[in-house]
């Protein structure tokens, strides 16, 4: 498992939280992972969590009232460590129970949900983290391995068809629509998915950002099953 991830130029891969959330990111590197080969039954705390919605936030109470054997009270201990090192460090970590997220059908011609390859934005400094503890886990893509949608030739006339503005605001429109957000991977393209168990950082698009915004998207869920997932 190591080599998978430290063999890749995007991926850095650290032993330690305190190394995870150091300024690592440089060329390259817009993806850090604390690599973990974690004990403990989180399949029993999934059978155990109701799901209220498509995704349901799981609370420390939610996680403290439920009675688990001993392999699963290894798996809860984890997650609540995980939950107080990212608070913390002024990160506001969710966990999510997850079935699925919702789907973007408005256009035919371009996809801008989580499933499709994107990048995150945001105003002020700040970086993704996310664990997939059960379930179906993320991927990532090389920058070099995409293209943004929006510079398909196709895709962009397509655009420009439904754009009922002026010329000089058709990038406002991109950007205010998120499609500027979304990759299309190039035929040859070797996604990079991040396992279970593993504490990721990824490079978000902001202002003190000093490498490109990491390509990444939700995966498709396995049928019947749900995903148990941390992020902030």
């Amino acid at each position: 498992m190591s080599d998978q991830f430290s063999c890749n130029p995007q991926v850095a891969v650290v032993p330690t939280f305190a190394e995870l959330v150091d300024d690592n990111f440089q060329e390259a590197v817009n993806a850090v992972c604390w690599e973990r080969n974690l004990e403990g039954d989180f399949k029993e705390i999934v059978s155990k969590l109701q799901l209220r919605e498509n995704i349901t936030e799981v609370t420390s109470d939610d996680l403290l009232s439920l009675q688990l054997s001993k392999k699963g009270q290894l798996a809860r201990e984890i997650i609540l460590n995980d939950l107080k090192l990212l608070s913390d460090f002024e990160a506001m970590p969710t966990l999510n129970l997850l079935k699925s997220y919702e789907r973007d059908d408005e256009f035919d011609f371009i996809e801008t949900d989580v499933y499709s390859y994107h990048v995150d934005r945001s105003p002020v400094g700040t970086n993704t983290f996310l664990c997939t503890y059960y379930g179906a886990a993320s991927d990532i893509l090389p920058n070099d391995q995409a293209t943004q949608k929006i510079l398909i030739p196709e895709i962009r006339e397509k655009l420009r068809a439904i754009y009922e503005g002026s010329e000089d605001g058709f990038e406002n429109f991109l950007e205010e629509n998120y499609f500027d957000l979304h990759y299309q991977p190039n035929s040859d393209a070797l996604p990079i998915n991040l396992g279970l168990g593993h504490l990721w950082k990824l490079a978000v698009d902001n202002p003190e950002q000093k490498v490109l915004p990491c390509i990444h998207r939700a995966p498709k869920e396995n049928d019947g099953e749900y995903r148990l997932l941390l992020i902030c």
